[in-house]
């Protein structure tokens, strides 16, 4: 299932694995909330509940769609972070592994902290 991930002057889609966080993400969908940056990661809350999956890791690729669940929030870096080693992306828990955009993720360089991000799911034609 596609997701699209879109703020006021950018957008990207993203391709979602069929597990237990993300089937509950694409059920509490549509929704909105503001953006916060934390170095080259963008995150925001979604109205989502969920536990550690066993395949959750704490550094992933850029671009990676993330649950952090401690915060309620979708995360996805395209870059370091502030605790990154090198030019890894380090999140700041473990994240349960939801997907990957299909766009450049750095792409979401142009977020702004405190704009809103809109998720929706994408209906395939």
């Amino acid at each position: 299932m596609r997701i699209r991930i879109s703020w006021s002057n950018g957008e990207v889609t993203a391709l979602l694995k069929d597990t237990p966080t993300a089937r509950k993400l694409l059920d509490a969908l549509p929704c909105e909330s503001d953006a916060h940056t934390w170095g080259d990661e963008v995150y925001f809350s979604v109205p989502v509940e969920t536990e550690l999956e066993p395949d959750a890791r704490q550094v992933v690729d850029p671009g990676t769609v993330c649950f952090w669940v401690e915060g309620q929030s979708l995360a996805i870096p395209f870059g370091p972070t502030p605790i990154s080693q090198g030019d890894e992306c380090r999140l700041v828990t473990e994240v349960n592994i939801l997907g990957k955009l299909e766009d450049d993720p750095s792409s979401l360089s142009s977020v702004d902290e405190g704009e809103t991000m809109r998720v929706e799911v994408m209906h395939e034609h």
